[in-house]
């Protein structure tokens, strides 16, 4: 068939030595499925992909996602195989303190690391968020005399990752959108963790997968020749999504525990010597036969010829494609202009609106700034507003769509959103309403966690949404994702606060960031200089209203709130200074120097007020401080009603100062 099958078959079985060494040395990982995955890894790595290990981030690259993060040592021993900077050291070091081998794969730790996977079926939304950037990319830059865009996304996946939602709602996305750039590759071994599959599932998995519009083939996992075949012909394939089922023994290699629950964990390690000899490894741990070493140094060499010669063509594209190549340079350099210089002021004779609706607005001025800019949500554009005009929908039939519908798919849409910001071309937003955050949250801490830009644009931020009630009112859900590191949350006070904090987002390299937007209509808050409000909001945190004689008092607020403390502020006096804190995370990263000039420790009288739960504000008021806020669940009524019965207006405020005042 064209391909080295006996040279390939000692691939595999070196690879299942360097993840027995590896696990053995450390006392701990998951064996089952890089042994019961060899074959695959042997077809994938030493034939079917399309890569270059000297340059990982290659443009033209087949993405390879293991969704089974716990697997990681099947990534790592063909990483190193295949030549990527993954020395022999690093696998000796194996989730080890400070090695490039941590216990699941990390995005930016590893060479060859497409993602972050670890939290079961996190790896397939992130797969067809890679197909679904694939397919845009290809639309928006090949040309019909440069095919320079023409990949394959490939992942492999588990019992475990097919088992959760997150994956079911990203698979019946993926055969909607007729992905057919995307293979999945289900490592089917009928284990789980505690006992066998079918102690958990009874579906006829396959069937499922065609009921979703995706061509399926059944194969031996550990066959070379059929699982090339069918590689094969999935990638030739059209139209649709593909799965290949592939079947295999979990731990192969480890008789003692091969086949059973015991071998997905390290389990096998205690008959790792018997095990070497019974795959005919020498006793020299960490070995790799000179054979495979030779084979992978070739045929590294022919993928050299492949990538020379996209080079070329890519070359020939740039040349005669300047403004398009100066539009995915900026992209994958994460370049933005200065957006606020791109972003209109709020006239001052126009009618209060709500911060969704002036969200909408600015999203318009930043998709005309950034052509790469794309927006999602969950059936829910009509609310949330997010709509980029005249952007069209992303579908099976136009992949130059810039508004992506996601369906009542909420998990599915933030695992998306962050393939494609690991693929790193587009810049991925999308939305729902905040309290339906807690359904995307596993997928916004690994945003977080790996370093990703999405944009969340998140609505009905509050009791303010009114008669749906405690189950639409988030009153706890802002704290909860304030506590997520390197996350930014923003909840911007008026239409100019709000421009400051899309220009945060979009402009922000290095983490994801949050909007909070209200259902209601705020009021624009004109006595705030928009130049003020904009930068203040980019500082996360600035004086709104200064004291116009000594200190006495300062009121901290956020989002719609702010104005009830400005309000306040005129009933309390000229002592009283009102800060606007609309994210906490970049007042916390701005200088000491700054911090003290808005929140001088001098002054210890402080009141917050934010119509949610006080917990994060004690940070800021201190003990002496009050935190006026919700620390129950919400009621169903109008807006107005629902704040005024929890507490939450300008008397209140009134109320707390002088309370406070009496205590001196």
């Amino acid at each position: 068939m064209g391909f080295p099958l006996e040279v390939l078959s000692l691939a595999a079985r070196d690879a299942r030595g360097l993840a027995i060494d590896a696990i053995a040395a450390c006392k701990s990982g998951h064996l089952g499925l890089p042994l019961g995955c060899a074959e695959i890894g042997a077809a994938l790595f030493g034939r079917a992909l399309r890569y270059n290990p000297k340059e990982p981030r290659w443009l033209a690259r087949d993405r390879f996602i293991l969704s089974p993060g716990h697997g990681s040592m099947f990534l790592y021993a063909w990483l190193h195989l295949a030549g990527y900077d993954v020395p022999l050291e690093q696998i000796k070091k194996f989730r080890q303190l400070g090695s490039t081998t941590p216990g699941h794969p990390e995005f930016g730790e590893t060479p060859g690391v497409e993602s972050t996977t670890g939290p079961l079926g996190q790896g397939v939304a992130n797969a067809v968020g890679f197909a679904v950037s694939g397919k845009m990319t290809a639309a928006h830059f090949n040309t019909p005399e440069h095919r320079i865009f023409d990949h394959k996304v490939v992942c492999l996946a588990g019992d475990g990752c097919l088992q959760e939602g997150v994956a079911s709602e990203a698979i019946s996305l993926a055969g909607h959108l007729q992905l057919d750039n995307l293979i999945l590759i289900y490592d089917s071994n009928d284990v789980t963790l505690d006992a066998m599959a079918l102690v958990t599932q009874s579906e006829d998995t396959s069937a499922r997968f065609r009921a979703c519009e995706w061509d399926v083939q059944e194969v031996d996992g550990q066959n070379l020749e059929a699982f090339l075949t069918a590689f094969d012909k999935a990638r030739k394939a059209q139209g649709k999504p593909q799965l290949i089922v592939a079947k295999t023994l979990i731990g192969k290699g480890i008789p003692e525990v091969a086949g059973t629950s015991k071998a997905h964990g390290e389990g096998g390690v205690a008959f790792a010597d018997t095990a070497r000899k019974g795959l005919g490894l020498p006793e020299e741990k960490f070995y790799v036969a000179p054979e495979v070493k030779e084979y992978f140094t070739r045929h590294e060499s022919e993928l050299m010829k492949d990538y020379e010669a996209w080079n070329a063509s890519y070359k020939a594209w740039r040349e005669a494609n300047r403004d398009l190549a100066a539009q995915l340079d900026a992209a994958l350099e994460k370049r933005t202009p200065n957006l606020l210089e791109c972003i209109p002021t709020y006239p001052t004779d126009a009618p209060d609106i709500a911060t969704r609706k002036a969200g909408s607005n600015v999203l318009q001025d930043v998709a005309k700034a950034l052509p790469l800019v794309i927006s999602g949500s969950a059936d829910l554009h009509g609310s949330t507003l997010n709509y980029i005009k005249d952007g069209g929908d992303f579908d099976a039939h136009n992949r130059a769509g810039r508004n992506l519908r996601f369906g009542i798919r909420e998990h599915a849409m933030a695992g998306l959103l962050n393939g494609i910001a690991y693929d790193g071309i587009f810049h991925a937003s999308g939305a729902t309403f905040l309290v339906f955050s807690d359904y995307c949250r596993p997928s916004i801490r690994l945003a977080a966690l790996s370093h990703l830009p999405v944009v969340y644009i998140f609505t009905h931020d509050s009791v303010g949404v009114g008669e749906d009630g405690p189950t639409h009112q988030p009153v706890e859900t802002v704290a909860a994702l304030r506590t997520i590191p390197n996350l930014d949350v923003i909840r911007p006070a008026d239409p100019e606060e709000t421009a400051g904090a899309f220009a945060a987002a979009f402009e922000r390299k290095d983490g994801p960031t949050l909007l909070a937007l209200t259902r209601q209509v705020v009021p624009t808050l004109r006595q705030i200089p928009a130049v003020e409000g904009r930068e203040g909001t980019l500082k996360g945190g600035y004086i709104a209203l200064k004291e116009t004689a000594a200190l006495e008092l300062i009121l901290l607020a956020a989002g719609s709130e702010l104005s009830l403390a400005m309000k306040a502020a005129e009933q309390l006096g000229v002592g009283v200074r009102v800060v606007s804190m609309p994210c906490f995370e970049r007042f916390d990263r701005q200088s000491a120097a700054y911090r003290e000039s808005v929140l001088p420790k001098s002054c210890t009288k402080r009141i917050s007020i934010e119509a949610g739960v006080t917990q994060p504000w004690f940070k800021y008021v201190g003990l002496e401080g009050l935190a006026l806020g919700i620390d129950r669940f919400g009621l169903s009524a109008p807006g107005g009603i629902a704040m005024k019965e929890l507490g939450i207006t300008m008397e209140a405020v009134v109320k707390a100062a002088q309370s406070l005042a009496a205590q001196a």
